[in-house]
C-alpha cells in the first residue's frame, strides 16, 4: 500500500510512508498504520530482494515512543529546584513571551555571545532540523555562541581530512561482495546500525566466501554472527598493533611499494618510525604484544594475511576513535589500507572510520541555510583543537560545553554563558563527566529546552517546550553512511497534545523578537524547493508526487561505489583533495602545527587514563562505552519493549569478578574520581580481563548520596578531547566493587 491507502479490516486505517530520523546509522523506510491519529502498527520496507531496507528493533518499537505516556504534551515552567524535575503547565503564549524576554534580557545585559545554542543529532532531516531553524533565528537576532565537533566522529573526520582531504571515504555496502577478507576493527554494526543494510551485506559477503576477522576487546554481536576469528585487544592500543603490522610488511617486503610511490606522500617517514630509525625503538610485534595483549605471532599472521589477500577491506570504525588515540587509530588504519594497495579498489577499503559515500549522504542534507553568525564574524578566533580546516571561530568543543558554562572567559572560553537554548540533544547525559554537567546547569542563569521527554537534561530546565516527533512532521531525510537512497517522510499524525515542531517554535518566537517573514512558505513548498535546488536530488528525482507517494527513492548504481576510484584510475586528472594531491601519510599541514598531540605521521602514544597511567593502581579497569542495540544513544530509553530486550548491565570478565567477590546478577558500584554508578553485573567471557563495558545512553539519575542509579556511562567518562578533537569517551579508568 502507498501513502493514504486504507484497510477496512477493523475500521479506517491509513498506511503512511515515513521514516524515523534517529541518529542510529540507518534511515529505514517505514509503513505506519494509523487509526484515529494513533499509530497502531509499524511495518518495514516492502520492496523485494535485493532492494529491501530492513529495519531493526528500534523502529519496530517506534509507536511505543511516539505514544509513550511520559511524552511532554504542553509547555511547562520550573517551580522546584534545578534538577528536581518539578514543573507547572503554562500556555504557549506565556512560554514564548518568557523565552523572548530572556533572550532580550541576556542580549542587552551581557551581549549576544552570552546566548548559547546547543543542538544535536536527535532529529536528522532537512526542513525541521532544529539546529538550522534556531541558528537562523538567532543570527537575525544578533548572533550567539555554539559548539563545534562531533561526539561520534570528530577524530575520524580529522583523520580522513588529513589523509585524504575528504570525509567520503567509504564504499557502498554491495562492494563487500568483492572482498575476500573483511577485518572488523572496533566495529559492531549489529548494534550500531552503520548503514541500514550493513549486516545483510556482510552476511552475503561471508556466504560468498569472504573471511571475517573481528578485532575488539569484546566478543560482540557482530563477531558472534560473522567472525571466523576474534582477536581480543586492550582498549587504546589499536594503533600499536597497526604499527607492528606495518613493520612486518616492510621487513618482509609485503607492502605495495609501487602503489605507495604513485599515490602517497610521506611513507618513508612512517617507515622510519615503525622501523625505529626515528626514535631508536622498532615497532615489532613483540613490542606491540606487550602493549596490546595481542600475541606477537597473531600480529605477524594478521599482517601477512592482510597483505597477501587481494582485495581486503579493513573496516575501522568510530568506537576506538572516540578515545585519546582517536585520530591516530583512523590515520594508521588508512596507512595500512594504502600499504596493501586496497585504496580505490573494488573489495578494498580506504579506512578513515567514516564509511560515507558521496550519494544521498546525510552530510549533504538540504535545508534552509542559517546565514552568518554576527558573533562569530567579529571573532576573535579561538581554536581548541588542531583543526586543519581552520573553521572554528568563537566556538566551544562539544565535550567542553559544561566547562565553558562553569569557567567562561576566565577559563579561556569565548563567552560568559548566561542562557542556553537546547534542542535535539541530551548533552548532560551524552558528553563526558555528567556530574560536572549537572553542576554547570545548576549554575546557569536560564535554560530553555525543546524536548519530547523529561530527560536528565530537561530536569534542569527553566522552560520546557514540547516538540513533535518525526511522525508528526513532513520532511526529507537521507541515510548514513552507506545509502544510496532518499526518504520522504509523510506526516502520519496531527501534532499530539500541544506539541509544535522546532521550526514552528522558532517562527512563533521570531514574531516576538521583531523578526519578519521567518517562515514565508508552507512545509510542502519548502520541501519542493529543497528538491529543486539540491543538484543531487534534482538529478535523481524527477517526480515529487511519486516520491512523496512511494516514500523512498533508490539510486540505481551501475556498479558499487568505491571511494577514490577516480583518483586511483587516473590520478593525473583526478588528484586527491589534499595539498599534495596524494594520500598524505605524512601531512605537512599537521607538521606546521607543531603540536605534540598530533604528529605529522600516525603514531602510537601513551595517553592519560590508558592502561599504563599510574592512576591504574587506584582504578585498574578500562571502561568501554559502546552503542546499545535497544536505544539510539539516550533516545528510546523509556520504551519498555526495548528495555526488556537487554537489561542495562556492566560486562565484567570472570577473572575480574572473582577477584572482587562479584557474581553474575549482583549489584555493583563502578566508580572513579568523577562519579559512581550502581548497576547489575553480567559476568561473561565475552570481554577480556582488565576491561569492563557499560553501554552509553542510560539516563543519569543520581540519588541523595550522589550515586547514579541510572548508571549513565558518562558519569564515569572524561570531558577531555584528543588533539584532533575526538571526545575521549572510551578512555577512562574505573574500579568495581560489590554494592
Amino acid at each position: 500500500m502507498t501513502a493514504g491507502e486504507t484497510s477496512r479490516a477493523g475500521g479506517e486505517v491509513r498506511i503512511v510512508r515515513a521514516s524515523a530520523t534517529f541518529d542510529c546509522g540507518g534511515r529505514c523506510p517505514l509503513r505506519l498504520h494509523v487509526k484515529d491519529n494513533r499509530i497502531v502498527r509499524v511495518e518495514g520496507d516492502d520492496a523485494p530482494e535485493p532492494d529491501q531496507l530492513r529495519t531493526c528493533l528500534r523502529c519496530r518499537a517506534y509507536r511505543q515512543m511516539v505514544h509513550h505516556p511520559e511524552r511532554l504534551m504542553y509547555p511547562q515552567k520550573r517551580i522546584g529546584a534545578k534538577g528536581e524535575g518539578k514543573f507547572a503547565r503554562i500556555s504557549w503564549d506565556e512560554a514564548l513571551e518568557t523565552l523572548a524576554g530572556e533572550l532580550k534580557r541576556v542580549k542587552e545585559t551581557h551581549g549576544p555571545e552570552s546566548i548559547f545554542l546547543a543542538t544535536g543529532g536527535g532529529y536528522l532531516a532537512g526542513l525541521h532540523n532544529p539546529g538550522l531553524a534556531a541558528a537562523r533565528l538567532l543570527n537575525q537576532f544578533g548572533g550567539f555562541t555554539t559548539h563545534y565537533g562531533n561526539i561520534s566522529s570528530e577524530g575520524a573526520v580529522w583523520a580522513s581530512l588529513t589523509t585524504y582531504g575528504s570525509v567520503m571515504v567509504g564504499h557502498s555496502r554491495d562492494d563487500l561482495m568483492n572482498s575476500k577478507l573483511i577485518i572488523l576493527w572496533g566495529w559492531d554494526p549489529a548494534r550500531m546500525i552503520s548503514g541500514t543494510n550493513t549486516m545483510y551485506h556482510l552476511v552475503r559477503a561471508k556466504e560468498n566466501g569472504a573471511k571475517v576477522i573481528s578485532i575488539d576487546p569484546r566478543y560482540h554481536d557482530t563477531a558472534v554472527v560473522l567472525a571466523d576469528e576474534w582477536i581480543p585487544i586492550r582498549p587504546g592500543t589499536d594503533t600499536a598493533v597497526m604499527a607492528a603490522m606495518a613493520q612486518v610488511m616492510i621487513r618482509e617486503n609485503l607492502h605495495d611499494q609501487a602503489f605507495l610511490d604513485k599515490y602517497t606522500v610521506g611513507f618513508d617517514k612512517f617507515a622510519d618510525y615503525v622501523l625505529g630509525r626515528e626514535d631508536g625503538l622498532e615497532k615489532t610485534p613483540a613490542w606491540a604484544a606487550e602493549i596490546s595483549g595481542v600475541a606477537a605471532e597473531t600480529i605477524e599472521r594478521l599482517a601477512r594475511e592482510y597483505a597477501a589477500t587481494k582485495p581486503a577491506a579493513l573496516m575501522d570504525c568510530q568506537g576506538p576513535a572516540r578515545s585519546a588515540m582517536g585520530e591516530q587509530y583512523n590515520r594508521c588504519a588508512a596507512t595500512l589500507c594504502a600499504m596493501t594497495g586496497n585504496v580505490g579498489r573494488p573489495g578494498g577499503s580506504a579506512g578513515g572510520g567514516l564509511m560515507g559515500i558521496p550519494v544521498a549522504h546525510m552530510f549533504r542534507m538540504p535545508g534552509i541555510p542559517p546565514g552568518k553568525n554576527p558573533v562569530e564574524m567579529k571573532g576573535p578566533k579561538i581554536k581548541g583543537t588542531l583543526d586543519i580546516r581552520d573553521r572554528v571561530v568563537m566556538r566551544v568543543h562539544i565535550n567542553k560545553i559544561f566547562d565553558a558554562i562553569l569557567e567562561g572567559k576566565k577559563g579561556g572560553y569565548p563567552a560568559d554563558i548566561k542562557l542556553v537554548w537546547s534542542m535535539c540533544n541530551n548533552y548532560l547525559n551524552q558528553t563526558g563527566n555528567s556530574n560536572k554537567a549537572a553542576r554547570a546547569l545548576k549554575k546557569l542563569e536560564y535554560l530553555a529546552v525543546n524536548e519530547l521527554f523529561m530527560t536528565p537534561q530537561a530536569r534542569y530546565a527553566d522552560l520546557l517546550l514540547p516538540v513533535t516527533s518525526a511522525a508528526e512532521r513532513s520532511d526529507l531525510t537521507r541515510p548514513w553512511p552507506s545509502g544510496p537512497y532518499y526518504i520522504f517522510i509523510n506526516r502520519a499524525l496531527e501534532p499530539l497534545g500541544e506539541c509544535k515542531s522546532d521550526l514552528d517554535i522558532a517562527a512563533e518566537l521570531a514574531e516576538r523578537l521583531g523578526i519578519k517573514d521567518f517562515k514565508p512558505f508552507s512545509d510542502e513548498e519548502y520541501l519542493r524547493m529543497f528538491m529543486d535546488q539540491d543538484p543531487e536530488m534534482a538529478a535523481q528525482i524527477k517526480d515529487f508526487e511519486k516520491f512523496k507517494k512511494e516514500g523512498v527513492h533508490r539510486v540505481r548504481l551501475p556498479e558499487p561505489i568505491v571511494a577514490f576510484k577516480e583518483q586511483i584510475d587516473e590520478i593525473e586528472k583526478n588528484p586527491f583533495p589534499t595539498p599534495s594531491g596524494k594520500i598524505e601519510i605524512y601531512s605537512q599541514r599537521v607538521a606546521d602545527m607543531n603540536h605534540p598531540l598530533c604528529p605529522p605521521i600516525p603514531k602510537y602514544m601513551r595517553t592519560p587514563e590508558d592502561r599504563f597511567d599510574p592512576l591504574a593502581e587506584k582504578y585498574p579497569l578500562q571502561l568501554l562505552t559502546p552503542h546499545p542495540k535497544n536505544r539510539v544513544h539516550s533516545e528510546l530509553y523509556k520504551v519498555e519493549w526495548l528495555r526488556e530486550v537487554e537489561p542495562h548491565r556492566v560486562w565484567i570478565n570472570p577473572v575480574d569478578a572473582e577477584a572482587r567477590g562479584v557474581r553474575n546478577g549482583d549489584e555493583v558500584y563502578v566508580f572513579n574520581d568523577r562519579g559512581r554508578v550502581a548497576i547489575t553485573a553480567w559476568v561473561t567471557e565475552r570481554i577480556i580481563p582488565g576491561v569492563v563495558c557499560i553501554f552509553e545512553g542510560a539516563w543519569y539519575s543520581p540519588d541523595q548520596n550522589g550515586v547514579d542509579r541510572g548508571a549513565c556511562a558518562n558519569t564515569l567518562t572524561n570531558d577531555a578531547y584528543s588533539g584532533g578533537g575526538a571526545s575521549v569517551l572510551n578512555t577512562a579508568l574505573v574500579q568495581v566493587e560489590k554494592a
